[in-house]
């Protein structure tokens, strides 16, 4: 397998832009390492109060990990640290559900426009008449999970932690902890789904769809598994380090999509102004950032702005996009 070593070096300039490979390992150890150093210190932000068990996370835990598209893995700080993967689960399920169903089939069921409201609204659902949003918000993320093919429950979720774990390259194990916690106290997306049904807009049973949904967000990830499964995205949907192809490039390319136009919420253009990547945050502190064709970026950091994003992970990727080259609107004249 090519080493960053080996790559080419027309990445090596000062100004990177978005063609070609990542740069050496040099540049990318230094960007991950300068980044920690930077942001480790920042206190902005405060722990999720959606789910108990999230308030007791460790503030100070700050980890970052890249893989790159040839497999070539590079860490700082916490990588190594778990926690819950929570909405950064959701751009992978969708993948899944369009690699089984078809990407044109799965976006109409689903949806696919930004609705400039927060993640968990029932206005989103309520503002269109057959309330579809998008994959990336939870009304969306459940009715996503509700076509997951299979016979029964178990079945379903069979399929949905095989793949998630395909993606990781590695075996997920669900958060215990975590999962009853939400189960006890997921009111909001027990109400999104029943408002889904009203509008013929959730596959079968809406409290199976909850329960899946829930499971995937308990799911425990590493900053390592978390840039794994981006970079397995970035791969064409095959994962750079195993060579298993997860789903296929059309999935891979739908995902991202989704990813790119509502993945970090509210501020979602902010994030695509700034770091010019498709991004996927989550109420744990984990956000999945994506440079197709070059690899992925994973970061941890539980202190999280207002809108539920995590303050150190969005300065990181902001700067390490920048150092790296990875913007995919960046470019300069020949």
């Amino acid at each position: 397998m090519e080493s960053l070593d080996t790559m080419t070096t027309d990445s090596d300039l000062p100004r990177r832009i978005s063609t070609g490979s990542l740069p050496r390992t040099s540049a990318v150890e230094a960007a991950l390492n300068g980044a920690h150093e930077r942001f480790g210190s920042v206190t902005e932000g405060a722990l999720s109060p959606v789910y108990p068990a999230l308030g007791r996370a460790n503030p100070d835990h700050f980890g970052l990990a890249l893989v790159g598209a040839t497999g070539v893995s590079r860490e700082a700080g916490d990588a190594q640290v778990p926690f819950s993967l929570m909405s950064v689960a959701k751009p992978f399920a969708f993948a899944i559900a369009c690699e089984h169903l078809g990407v044109a089939t799965a976006a109409a069921y689903v949806g696919a426009n930004a609705t400039g409201l927060p993640f968990n609204s029932a206005r989103a659902i309520e503002a269109r008449p057959d309330g579809r949003t998008n994959p990336m918000v939870n009304p969306g993320a459940i009715a996503t999970v509700s076509v997951i093919p299979g016979e029964s429950l178990e079945a379903r979720w069979d399929l949905l932690l095989s793949s998630m774990s395909a993606f990781a390259g590695s075996p997920l194990e669900l958060d215990l902890e975590m999962l009853e916690c939400a189960r006890a106290t997921n009111f909001q997306n027990r109400a999104l789904a029943m408002l889904l049904a009203a509008r013929g807009a959730i596959h079968g049973d809406p409290a199976d769809a909850v329960e899946l949904y829930t499971r995937q967000s308990s799911l425990s990830v590493t900053c390592l598994d978390l840039a794994t499964m981006g970079a397995t995205l970035a791969h064409g949907g095959a994962n750079p380090v195993t060579g298993r192809r997860v789903v296929g490039p059309e999935s891979a390319r739908a995902a991202l999509a989704a990813m790119a136009i509502s993945g970090l919420y509210e501020t979602s253009g902010a994030w695509l102004m700034e770091i010019g990547l498709p991004g996927k945050s989550g109420i744990g502190g984990g956000i999945v950032t994506v440079s197709p064709g070059k690899g992925a970026l994973g970061t941890f950091s539980p202190l999280l702005d207002g809108e539920g994003n995590s303050v150190r992970g969005i300065l990181a990727a902001r700067a390490i996009s920048r150092d790296l080259g990875l913007d995919i609107f960046a470019s300069s004249p020949q």
